[in-house]
């Protein structure tokens, strides 16, 4: 009994861990309080050009009058001419999500008035001002199904300390009589008009914006990136964090991934608005879904060798190395098949991105008939750097290769020393092979970033098993029409 609760016992935290594991993001997007404040800036001006579009009601009452009766107001074609957002700001709120909070806002209203009381009528125009508003909204953040992130209203609060009405017309002492019932009646539907088109605004709006931001981007037609939300984001006191899955994977089949992502400690920068973190796992699942879809293979022929290089990719070239190759197969051209056997592993830490790749390089000769006899298989090892930068919202590299090893894993030609052929091995690695990679590394990775997002003032750190991006944040409103 004993045995089979420690067994039960082991069973369920073997699950725990691995959901734990499953839970740590392999990318992670971190906002710094300037970047909140950035984007503050724009939101703060597109609420402004909501609440100007405010539609306000007619009022209209009776006031009593001790002893005198009741006064009879009309009040219509209520304008709004500005609604004034002159101090605001955006703040954290730890595990909770942000707040805004705005102060001393004011507006104006003109609009026509019209009062009767016994035999005395009147009518004429009249302006209102609206001063020391106070807003408060609380945002909560989310993701939803998808993965996307989600944003709504959880709490919002309108205080309007000041307003204040001025008629025109002859019977000043008449206005007095009701003016006080129409400040208060206009206080309260202003105060709940706000918080109405705050609502509406971050609902629509902003959630429209945050919808942008892409869940799973496609790169090219072997592969695409899963940027979903694994949790919804984070506030801290200084940042807002938003967990990412950070995972390649093939478009023609999706397979699970045999590794799971590191735990990642983010430095306490705050010197860029946005920072990106991106995991040995973002980047080895990147060489685990090309290498499942059959991308990492490369062919190499005679017609691709540069300009300049004095040998040619031939049996004869070859037969220095391998005399065998003139008997069996005499001056004709060859091709070589490179192919990675399993999928490349990087790591990255303090000093750098480092790639130990390992390559094999199938040699065939190419008959009359255009048919192909094997010759060779080798086994390329080498050591690889990598250099990192952001351009155009994209994640580029380039590498360089240091010192290779070649090894012999078949011969159909016999035994001969492989390291005779390291100097042409490395030639076409370098001149050839090298090239074709690091071209397709420049066009780079997209970054998950939202529509109308530039990055400038860019910021490349290595970390232990990850890559840390800084950037600040440039965003390009849409033109309306």
């Amino acid at each position: 009994m004993a045995a089979r609760s420690l067994a039960a016992f082991g069973a369920v935290l073997a699950v725990c861990l691995v959901l734990t594991a499953a839970t740590n993001p392999g990318f992670v997007v971190r906002i710094t309080q300037a970047g909140l404040d950035y984007a503050h800036q724009h939101g703060i001006a597109v609420l402004q050009k909501e609440l100007a579009q405010l539609k306000l009601p007619d009022i209209s009452g009776d006031f009593p009058v001790r002893h005198l009766g009741k006064v009879h107001y009309e009040i219509s074609s209520l304008n709004l001419r500005g609604f004034h957002l002159p101090y605001s700001r955006i703040s954290l709120v730890p595990k909770v999500g942000l707040q805004v909070a705005i102060s001393n806002a004011f507006a104006e209203v003109d609009g026509n008035w019209r009062v009767k009381f016994h035999f005395i009528r009147d009518h004429g125009s009249f302006d209102l001002e609206v001063k020391n508003v106070y807003i408060k909204i609380d945002l909560k953040l989310g993701s939803d199904a998808s993965g996307k992130p989600t944003v709504s209203t959880s709490a919002c609060s309108t205080r309007i300390s000041s307003v204040h009405v001025h008629f025109s017309g002859k019977f000043g002492w008449l206005y007095n009589l009701f003016y006080s019932a129409v400040e208060s009646r206009f206080k309260k539907i202003l105060e709940s008009k706000v918080c109405d088109s705050v609502v509406r605004s971050v609902s629509g709006d902003l959630q429209r914006y945050l919808q942008t931001l892409p869940v799973t981007a496609k790169i090219d037609a072997k592969a695409g990136i899963d940027y979903s939300l694994v949790a919804p984001p984070t506030a801290t006191e200084q940042t807002l964090d938003v967990d990412l899955k950070g995972e390649f994977f093939s478009l023609a089949h999706r397979g699970a991934v045999p590794f799971t992502p590191p735990v990642l400690a983010l430095p306490p920068d705050h010197n860029r608005m946005v920072y990106f973190a991106a995991s040995s796992y973002f980047f080895n699942t990147a060489g685990f879904a090309y290498h499942a879809a059959g991308a990492l293979v490369f062919e190499i022929t005679d017609s691709m060798i540069p300009k300049g290089v004095e040998f040619h990719l031939n049996t004869s070239t070859f037969a220095a190395f391998i005399p065998q190759l003139d008997k069996m197969y005499p001056d004709m051209l060859m091709k070589l098949r490179l192919s990675a056997p399993s999928a490349p592993f990087l790591s990255i830490t303090p000093d750098g991105i480092s790639i130990q790749p390992v390559v094999d390089i199938q040699a065939y000769a190419i008959l009359p008939n255009t048919s192909l006899a094997h010759l060779f298989l080798l086994s390329l090892t080498g050591n690889v750097s990598a250099t990192i930068d952001v351009k155009s919202g994209h994640i580029v590299g380039k590498l360089s290769v240091g010192r290779m090893k070649l090894s012999l894993k078949h011969s159909d030609v016999g035994t001969f020393q492989v390291r005779m052929l390291q100097s042409i091995m490395n030639v076409y690695a370098s001149s050839i092979l090298l090239p074709r990679v690091n071209e397709r590394l420049a066009e780079g990775f997209p970054l998950p970033l939202p529509d109308r997002i530039q990055l400038s003032n860019i910021l490349v750190q290595f970390h232990q098993n990850f890559l840390l991006l800084g950037a600040d944040v440039h965003y390009t409103p849409r033109e309306r029409r």
